[in-house]
């Protein structure tokens, strides 16, 4: 991407052009897969965030009590100032002497109060921020496989990293900071009234008109500061999908206009921010200016009180100094209320999320389904994702235990979703899948999925060795039960065939393999969990024809006692399997032995004949 072109597109952004990038994010906020955040009450979201602060109460109430110190001393600098100054002008170097020592002891001990302060409140809010990530890590996990089809991985990394963050900066600084700043803005104003009544009046004067600067604020910031998370979001989640897809986005060329659409959404985040800015410059100028002229006001009128000898110049002081720290605290409440805008907007995030409750759990009165045989039948089992879109109808598959289940079909039949309903990623919408008699539904998921091994046509490894990834499934295997589960689906050559063997070290996805390698490895992984129920989905449709025929002589081994259900498009793969399930448009239009439906000459015959013609040699 040239500065020119960039250059040449920026000056084609007319307020028409601005409009349609507006229409396009407001399409992808509230048509995307980000919910529509409901105006949630700053109490309700408080309360809620206190309940992960609650454990931590007797470090919070210490460091409110070295905050409380800590401010006590700050509103009487002024004052020591005062008397110090009152001293001087009488020329008393005694007494002068003495309040500068105890200014300094002051300044001392402030100085530890606010040490403690911060010190407590960082170990707080980073145990708060962990125990909080830590449920959003386990929540995320009792969602089904529906909730993490329709929510992109980027935006789930912004509210796990992005609003989480917002949220540690808040307990971190902002609690005590609010009480701080409310603490001293009281003290101030009490010892500005018992130090000269009348000039407080004249400092409170202006009051009214910060009410009201702070309450155009309050209304406008809240939705700005939406705005900007949301963008971010939208942002992150782009971010992720266009560095996971660069390889195809090289292969078509469509970096530019990635780019074009990146700049889209990154300017959509900076006009968001801009409006934001706005607010604040209009906001913390005039406080800035409120502050300087209730200065102006006091020093006249306290000028002409000290001239009258109505007034000493060492309370003139004070009172100067005052009305100074008066308007800190202000700012500091209004720099805080602009954090507190950003973690309701992030609070409401992150509780959107946390209760987004599981469309797939274990039901009231589920049990453990126990160790299982391994007889699965598929009872007139109906499924649509969407009401308007039935996907199976009337589907019925018996396989007894050990038996080897070959689905085979057009895509689109219903074969991923057939095995997805076994492993109860998603419930049938009629009929019932039942495992040894017992109905999916009934028994607890984490007993059902224990005893199954799936290996999936898109593989995934994790981070770690390549012996961590194989014991993925049963962690408490040995090395040498982990070395077997590779050398039995033909995975041991290779793998001793790297410098460190079983030892190295899998980049992201297993980019360091091939992909005929990576599924070799799932196979590994899944076989040492040693399941009673296997489902292969495409299992072998990213490997060479030699590595097939190594994997296909392992698996008739391994899965003989399993029962197996396996989809393949390479017909060749499952002319063994004790039945084959023909689908078609979501219904099962044959089934039986390959000789048997060969011997029909119908779906199964066409399909079968065809494949053979176009892999077998010239003449």
């Amino acid at each position: 991407m040239t500065q020119s072109a960039l250059k040449w597109r920026r000056a084609q952004d007319t307020p028409e052009a601005q409009r349609r990038r507006e229409a396009k994010i407001e399409r992808l906020l509230y048509g995307g897969d980000d919910d529509v955040l409901g105006k949630a009450y700053d109490g309700r979201l408080l309360a809620r965030l206190f309940t992960y602060i609650r454990p931590y109460r007797i470090q919070l109430i210490a460091a409110v009590i070295f905050m409380a110190t800590s401010s006590a001393l700050a509103v009487s600098g002024p004052w020591l100032v005062g008397r110090a100054v009152d001293a001087v002008t009488a020329g008393d170097v005694d007494t002068l002497r003495t309040w500068t020592l105890v200014f300094a002891a002051v300044a001392v001990v402030e100085w530890f109060t606010n040490r403690q302060r911060i010190h407590i409140m960082a170990f707080v809010g980073t145990r708060v921020i962990t125990d909080l990530r830590s449920h959003l890590f386990r929540h995320l996990h009792t969602l089904s496989m529906n909730f993490h089809n329709n929510m992109s991985v980027g935006r789930l990394m912004s509210r796990l990293i992005g609003d989480v963050g917002v949220l540690q900066e808040f307990i971190t600084w902002s609690i005590t900071g609010l009480a701080r700043s409310t603490f001293n803005l009281i003290g101030i104003s009490i010892a500005m009234l018992l130090l000269e009544w009348r000039l407080a009046l004249v400092a409170f004067a202006l009051v009214p008109v910060m009410f009201i600067l702070t309450n155009y604020w309050r209304k406008h910031v809240r939705e700005a500061y939406r705005a900007t998370r949301q963008r971010l979001s939208i942002i992150n989640g782009y971010l992720n999908e266009s560095i996971s897809g660069i390889r195809v986005t090289k292969s078509f060329n469509r970096e530019l206009r990635n780019f074009w659409h990146f700049d889209d959404l990154n300017r959509s985040f900076f006009d968001a921010n801009v409006r934001a800015s706005k607010l604040s410059a209009i906001f913390f100028p005039g406080v800035d200016f409120i502050g300087s002229l209730a200065m102006a006001l006091v020093v006249g009128v306290g000028g002409w009180l000290v001239m009258g000898d109505a007034l000493t110049a060492g309370v003139l002081v004070s009172f100067v100094l005052y009305v100074d720290r008066f308007f800190d605290p202000i700012r500091e409440l209004a720099q805080r209320y602009n954090t507190f805008q950003a973690t309701m907007a992030s609070s409401e995030r992150v509780f959107s999320l946390l209760d987004t409750p599981p469309d797939l759990a274990d039901l009231p009165g589920a049990v453990d389904i126990g160790p299982i045989e391994g007889r699965v039948d598929f009872e007139h089992v109906a499924f649509r994702y969407k009401d308007d879109e039935p996907v199976l109808e009337g589907v019925s598959i018996h396989a007894a235990p050990g038996q080897r289940i070959a689905l085979v079909g057009e895509t689109g039949a219903g074969k991923s979703t057939v095995i997805r309903l076994l492993a109860r990623f998603f419930d049938v919408t009629g009929g019932a899948v039942m495992v040894d008699g017992r109905d999916v539904r009934n028994v607890t998921l984490a007993s059902l999925r224990s005893q199954m091994g799936i290996v999936l046509q898109d593989t995934f490894l994790f981070g770690g060795t390549i012996a961590e990834n194989i014991r993925y499934g049963r962690l408490d295997a040995s090395d040498e039960e982990v070395i077997a589960a590779a050398k039995a689906v033909g995975a041991d050559d290779f793998i001793m065939a790297l410098p460190e063997g079983y030892g190295t070290q899998v980049e992201e996805n297993g980019g360091n393999f091939s992909t005929g390698q990576r599924q070799i490895l799932s196979f590994a992984r899944a076989l040492l969990a040693d399941p009673r129920i296997l489902i292969l989905d495409e299992a072998t449709s990213s490997v060479d024809t030699a590595t097939e025929r190594i994997i296909q002589h392992a698996m008739d081994t391994l899965m003989a006692g399993r029962t197996s259900f396996v989809i393949a498009h390479r017909l060749s793969t499952i002319v063994n399997a004790d039945q084959i399930v023909v689908m078609e448009r979501g219904r099962v239009i044959e089934h039986g032995t390959h000789q048997e439906l060969l011997a029909r000459h119908g779906y199964y015959y066409n399909l079968y004949t065809m494949q053979w013609q176009q892999t077998a040699p010239d003449n």
